[in-house]
């Protein structure tokens, strides 16, 4: 269903049972999945893949360029999205900056109004970002993770899964998996605990990852010494495991 006073290029490859509002703009490169809803003065643009089940409200824009001065535009860089994301009004994604290289965000996403996703982010399933949340380029962001409305984050920084960060916040470093945190410095708050059991996490589990967490943040050890001290104490479980790798690879350094 697209309605007339909207512009669909006739390269767009549109699936089945794709409604499209009064002014939206679709590019010719642009591929929109089954069921997918496109709302009023939306812009769909450049090599942008739009999974389905998907909701675009008014005045989003996907696909334009990234804002970065390296991009040349001669070659084919991507944005993609997966099935039953959300993108409230006005929120933006940029393609990716080199040829070939792609901005992804996941399934079952939900994107507030006036967010911003930059060119080469990568944002996993479940992720929620409210309303003004502005990425640089290069953020990768986790499963399940919460970011707050206004947040700022800086280039290359990773978000880890199930986190949580609090409104008006300023990341300029690595945030660890399964934590909350909040400000501008930022200051942790112990691990996610009420959204990790609203995920059905056991309460072991739950008591293996406060001990890891006390073990990098509250005992003032070196990054290196924490983590084998957690492999030691905390072996066998998978998520213990996924805190510890991802604080021995962060490249910014931890929140901490």
């Amino acid at each position: 269903m697209v309605h007339p006073a909207a512009f669909v290029d006739e390269r767009a490859d549109l699936g089945v049972g794709v409604e499209i509002g009064p002014g939206a703009v679709i590019g010719p490169n642009v591929r929109v999945g089954d069921r997918t809803t496109i709302g009023s003065h939306t812009l769909l643009t450049g090599w942008t893949r739009i999974g389905a089940g998907g909701r675009i409200h008014h005045g989003a824009v996907l696909g334009s360029p990234p804002q970065d001065l390296k991009y040349s535009g001669t070659e084919p860089s991507y944005l993609e999205v997966g099935d039953a994301t959300e993108f409230r009004e006005y929120a933006t994604a940029n393609l990716a900056t080199e040829p070939g290289a792609t901005t992804r965000i996941g399934r079952h996403c939900l994107l507030m109004a006036y967010s911003h996703v930059a060119h080469d982010c990568v944002l996993g399933d479940h992720v929620i970002i409210a309303n003004a949340v502005q990425m640089a380029g290069y953020v990768t962001i986790e499963d399940w993770a919460i970011v707050g409305g206004s947040t700022v984050i800086h280039q290359f920084t990773r978000i880890g899964r199930h986190s949580m960060i609090g409104g008006g916040s300023r990341i300029p470093q690595d945030v660890a998996p399964f934590v909350r945190l909040a400000g501008n410095p930022p200051r942790l708050g112990g691990i996610n605990r009420v959204g990790l059991e609203r995920r059905g996490f056991s309460s072991e589990t739950l008591q293996a990852l406060d001990r890891a967490y006390r073990i990098v943040f509250r005992e003032k050890l070196p990054v290196a010494e924490a983590i084998a001290r957690i492999r030691r104490e905390l072996p066998g479980d998978a998520e213990v495991e996924h805190f510890a790798r991802f604080a021995e690879t962060s490249v910014r350094g931890l929140t901490r």
